[in-house]
């Protein structure tokens, strides 16, 4: 029966569809750490394969905290469907090596950005692989079966091995069309080589292990300021927006944070908590020009677990509760240049859905 139920979750992986929304501006960051389901610390296997789905629509304009109440003719419609294979092994004193793979295919119904406003509705698509991640990790404290608690670190990499110029045909009209990079929202990479940074904790509350606090946090820097993928779908752009330098795209820095609770009984395990992820108006290292959407999603995120001998199945639904696109640097110029406070609009929606299966090796 449980190899029913694994092979049953395997093929909904393949298939979910599922109405969730998120920011657009983020892309799949779901790794080892976010989500160590099982055994905390310690580990009895040698190799871990985590696969995580995550799935959004995204159909709602917002600057700044203020939802602009688009007209659904004139909505952009993102969704983005994601799966990210992660392979970890485990080594000797709480030391680990992780390989993620992310999959994504995503599309874009839009009319402004086609025949403009009011027009006629056309879809722009990407499908492949995007930017893989090697991280290390440490465990502070020696592994043990009766741990208390313990923090991990995290280092890696990640690499540009999605396509950051991704192309479609977009629509003057019924008949005529032209070739030109899609919007960043369905880009399958940033271009640039990130340093991936982690820090996840556990700490159980009551002897008999059944109450724990959980905490996960999450920064990639990108040094890279700029990947030199002009968005201007096929349009000569605004004399404004190449004073702004709101024309190339930029290689923006990307959090994530999630702390909570999580409750086990038998072969469940029950979580609430939060979790807040976006990106910066300012990366630490390096320049921030080009085009970004700055901002956070703050969500409460409860979850699910079904343990097996060898094998978790998990999902997240975090629904959003505060967000905010913020002012980044084109609209600081273009505030300065013409004298009238501008936000740039970034797209958001209502929930996100996180679906992944664990198997230890």
């Amino acid at each position: 029966m449980k190899k029913v139920t694994i092979l049953l979750f395997i093929s909904l992986l393949f298939k979910v569809q599922v109405q969730s929304q998120g920011c657009i501006a983020v892309r799949n960051i779901s790794g080892f750490g976010q989500y160590n389901l099982t055994d905390n610390a310690f580990s009895i296997s040698d190799w871990q394969l985590n696969i995580n789905t995550r799935y959004f629509k995204s159909f709602r304009d917002f600057k700044e905290k203020v939802d602009q109440k688009t007209p659904e003719q004139n909505e952009a419609v993102v969704k983005s469907f994601s799966m990210d294979f992660s392979l970890s092994r485990f080594l000797r004193k709480g030391w680990s090596l992780n390989f993620s793979l992310p999959i994504a295919s995503n599309s874009r119904e839009a009319s402004a950005e086609h025949g403009g406003l009011n027009t006629t509705r056309h879809t722009t698509n990407s499908f492949g692989i995007g930017d893989i991640r090697f991280t290390a990790y440490k465990w502070l404290l020696k592994p043990t079966v009766k741990q208390k608690g313990n923090i991990q670190l995290g280092l890696g990499l990640k690499l540009p091995t999605g396509d950051y110029k991704y192309q479609d045909y977009f629509y003057r009209n019924d008949s005529t069309k032209v070739l030109s990079a899609v919007n960043p929202s369905i880009q399958l990479g940033d271009g640039g080589t990130g340093i991936i940074t982690e820090l996840n904790l556990f700490y159980f509350l009551n002897t008999a292990g059944t109450i724990s606090l959980y905490g996960n946090f999450y920064y990639m820097i990108n040094p890279r300021e700029q990947n030199g993928t002009a968005i201007t779908n096929g349009r000569i752009p605004p004399r404004i927006d190449s004073l702004a330098n709101n024309i190339i795209l930029s290689v923006a820095d990307q959090f994530s944070t999630r702390a909570g609770v999580n409750f086990s009984v038998k072969n469940w395990s029950f979580s609430a908590g939060l979790r807040n992820e976006g990106s910066p108006v300012k990366d630490l290292i390096g320049g921030s020009e080009g085009v970004r959407r700055a901002g956070h999603n703050l969500s409460a995120e409860p979850g699910i677990i079904y343990k097996m001998k060898k094998t978790s199945i998990y999902a997240y639904v975090p629904f959003i509760i505060d967000r905010k696109i913020s002012q980044n640097l084109p609209d600081k110029f273009k505030t300065k240049y013409t004298g009238v406070y501008t936000v740039s609009p970034g797209g958001s929606g209502n929930y996100q859905v996180f679906v992944g299966v664990l198997f230890k090796l």
